[in-house]
C-alpha cells in the first residue's frame, strides 16, 4: 500500500507545526475533497466546540476554512484550535484511507502549539482536556502583543552564545522600559527574541558589549503573542496555566510514540512530569535546535510534517542541510565514509561543532514529506 514513509515507519518522525501569520495552508482543499471532506469537517467541528467553550463565544472553523479566513491577533484562539484540529484531521486521513498507524513512528516533535498535538497523539491527554488550557489564555496573550516586536538574531560566523543572549535580555528588562526575552533557539547561530516597546532596538545597541563577532538583528514586521517568554508574566499566564493544567484529567502515562520536547530539548516526558513541562511551555524559550540535533542523532530517515503549511521545522532542516552540503563541498561523500571532516571554512559555527556533532552530516539525507501535499497528491482507494 502507498504510504509517505516508503515502508520505513519505524525510522520516521512526526513534526507538528505551530502558530504563524498564515495558518490555513491547503486546508480548504482537504475540506472540499470528495473523499477527505467528511473527516476534515468532523475534526474542525470538534475543535470549534472545544474552542467556543474555552473562550465563551461562537467559533466556526469549518466556515473559516471554507472562506480562507485570514489570521489576526483577534483570531489567535481560533487559529490555535484550527492548527491542532487540522493536524489531527490529517493524521486521521492517513490512518483511515491508507492504513498507516502513526503510533509506530520512532518519535514526534512539535514547535509551540505543535507540542500539544504531540501529547494528544501520544495518548497523554485527551484533546478536549488539553486544548482548553491554552485556548482559555489566548485572548490575554494576544492583548500582550500590542507593543511587542520580534527580533530575529543571528550570526554570520561563530555560534551565537545563547546564555549571553539571555543575560543581555535580563539586563535590558531590568532597565524598566519593557520586558524582553528569548522565544526560541533555532540553530547554533540563530534565535528569536520578543521585546516590548523599544527593547529590540536597545538589544541592537548593546549587542557588541555581549557578543564577539558580527551579530545581526532583524525586526519582524508582524505582531506575535509573546508565548515562550517572560512577557506572559504580566498577565500571570504561566501561573494560570499551571492551575488549569493541574485540574484536567490525564497526564499519568508516558507518551507513545516518545516526544522530543521543545521545552527541554529532549525526550523528557514521563508518566508523572507532563504537567510540570506544560507549565514551563508557557514562558520558557523553545529549544528547537536541541530537538533538531537529537532527531538527527536518533537515526530517523523520514520526517512527516503535519499541519497546514508547515514552516519553521522544515525550513530549519532545509537551511541546515544546505549549510552542511555547502561546507563539505566535494569532500562531503568522503567525509561521510571516512569520518574525517574537512573543508569547513564558510560557516565557522558549523565548522566548530561538526567534529563533536557528527550527526549533522545526516541532514542532507533526511527525507521530508509535507503531509497535506502528500494527501492531495494521492487518490484514496
Amino acid at each position: 500500500m502507498d504510504d509517505p514513509f516508503e515502508g520505513g515507519i519505524q525510522s520516521a518522525a512526526l513534526a507538528f507545526r505551530g502558530y504563524n501569520v498564515t495558518n490555513m495552508g491547503r486546508s480548504r482543499e482537504l475540506l472540499m475533497h470528495p473523499a477527505y471532506g467528511e473527516i476534515v469537517r468532523e475534526e474542525l467541528k470538534r475543535s470549534s466546540e472545544i474552542c467556543a467553550a474555552a473562550i465563551g463565544r461562537p467559533v466556526d472553523l469549518v466556515s473559516d476554512v471554507e472562506t480562507n479566513r485570514e489570521t489576526s491577533l483577534t483570531t489567535f484562539p481560533d487559529d490555535t484550535a484550527l492548527i491542532v484540529g487540522m493536524e489531527l484531521a490529517q493524521l486521521r486521513l492517513l490512518k483511515e484511507f491508507y492504513g498507516t498507524d502513526i503510533q509506530n513512528v520512532q518519535l514526534t516533535m512539535g514547535y509551540s502549539v505543535g507540542e500539544l498535538a504531540s501529547l494528544v497523539v501520544g495518548g497523554v491527554y485527551e484533546l478536549d482536556q488539553l486544548l482548553s488550557v491554552p485556548l482559555s489564555l489566548c485572548d490575554d496573550c494576544a492583548l500582550l502583543a500590542h507593543d511587542v516586536t520580534m527580533g530575529v538574531v543571528f550570526t554570520r560566523g561563530i555560534a551565537l552564545d545563547f546564555a549571553k543572549l539571555k543575560h543581555l535580555c535580563m539586563v535590558i528588562s531590568c532597565e524598566g522600559k519593557g520586558l524582553i526575552g528569548p522565544s526560541a533557539q533555532l540553530a547554533p547561530n540563530a534565535a528569536l527574541v520578543l521585546g516590548q516597546a523599544k527593547t529590540i532596538s536597545r538589544f541592537n545597541q548593546l549587542k557588541k558589549e555581549f557578543f564577539e563577532g558580527r551579530v545581526v538583528v532583524h525586526k519582524n514586521p508582524h505582531q506575535w503573542p509573546p508565548l515562550h517568554t517572560p512577557l506572559v508574566w504580566e498577565k500571570s499566564v504561566a501561573n494560570r496555566a499551571g492551575m488549569k493544567v493541574y485540574h484536567i484529567q490525564g497526564g499519568h502515562v508516558a507518551p507513545h510514540p516518545k516526544i522530543l520536547s521543545c521545552v527541554t530539548g529532549g525526550a523528557d516526558y514521563t508518566e508523572s512530569n507532563s504537567r510540570d513541562i506544560l507549565v514551563r511551555w508557557t514562558d520558557h524559550p523553545q529549544m528547537l535546535w536541541d530537538v533538531i540535533y537529537t532527531t538527527l542523532a536518533s537515526g530517523v530517515k523520514t520526517i512527516l510534517h503535519v499541519g497546514p503549511e508547515p514552516n519553521i521545522i522544515p525550513n530549519t532542516f532545509e537551511r541546515l542541510s544546505t549549510n552542511v552540503t555547502q561546507q563539505m563541498g566535494s569532500n562531503y561523500i568522503k567525509a561521510i565514509s571516512s569520518g574525517v571532516v574537512s573543508g569547513l571554512n564558510r560557516f565557522a559555527w558549523l565548522r566548530n561543532i561538526l567534529p563533536a556533532k557528527s550527526a549533522l552530516l545526516r541532514a542532507p539525507h533526511i527525507r521530508h514529506v509535507i503531509l497535506e501535499d502528500w494527501l492531495l497528491e494521492h487518490t484514496p482507494e
